[in-house]
């Protein structure tokens, strides 16, 4: 499969290399694709891996990942072309955050009534909008290993066959994964990522994942 990310920082290069061990080919969008560290990830990456514009990864994907910085998704996006992304599976990774204060857990921008996922699904209203991968580390998004075996991916969406590939790919990355609706569920995923900032910044550890636990 094609598999376009939308997002150079850590969380697209982590995704990405996951993409490609599973023999997927990976192109990276961003706004400069001859930025040093992209082409450090597309070399270290090897031969399913690429870069281009937002523009050319959006195209050239068949699912589609947005991993950017939510200061800068809604430029993604309008730079990537919605009509590039219609009617694709668009996995939303993002979170409204605001850094607000310097060495202060971030808040986040959007809550209660409304959420980042149910925004991204505005901004493509012709694209299939799953949030998933938002409540972990980048360190801990493929195969993440736990002494108390595989975490757990909630996930959310309003297509239900969109849903359906995106638990085959958190299976095939080692999650356990559980969906919790429509897309409006990004309201409860979303502050789970504030949880888990705020668990690292007390503790200072960010190792660390959710996990469900069922009678």
């Amino acid at each position: 499969m094609k598999i376009g990310i939308l997002g150079s920082g850590v969380v697209g290069q982590a995704l990405g290399k996951g993409f490609t061990g599973l023999g997927d080919d990976v192109m990276i969008g961003t706004r400069d694709p001859n930025a040093e560290k992209v082409k450090s990830w597309v070399g270290k990456t090897g031969k399913h891996a690429s870069a281009g514009t937002f523009e050319l990864a959006a195209k050239f994907g068949e699912l589609v990942v947005l991993a950017t910085l939510w200061s800068g998704t809604e430029s993604a996006i309008k730079l990537a072309g919605p009509n590039n992304l219609a009617g694709k599976i668009v996995i939303d990774a993002t979170n409204p955050l605001v850094f607000a204060k310097e060495g202060a857990p971030p808040t986040l921008a959007l809550g209660h009534t409304d959420s980042g996922g149910e925004q991204v699904q505005r901004w493509l209203p012709q694209s299939k909008v799953v949030k998933a991968f938002n409540m972990a580390g980048n360190a801990h998004m493929v195969n993440p290993q736990f002494p108390c075996g595989p975490p757990d991916m909630f996930y959310c969406g309003n297509d239900a066959g969109a849903k359906a590939k995106v638990a085959e790919i958190l299976k095939a990355f080692g999650w356990n994964f559980t969906d919790i609706g429509g897309i409006e569920g990004a309201r409860d995923l979303e502050p789970l990522c504030i949880l888990w900032v705020k668990y690292g910044f007390v503790h200072g550890s960010w190792g660390n994942a959710f996990k469900m636990l069922n009678k």
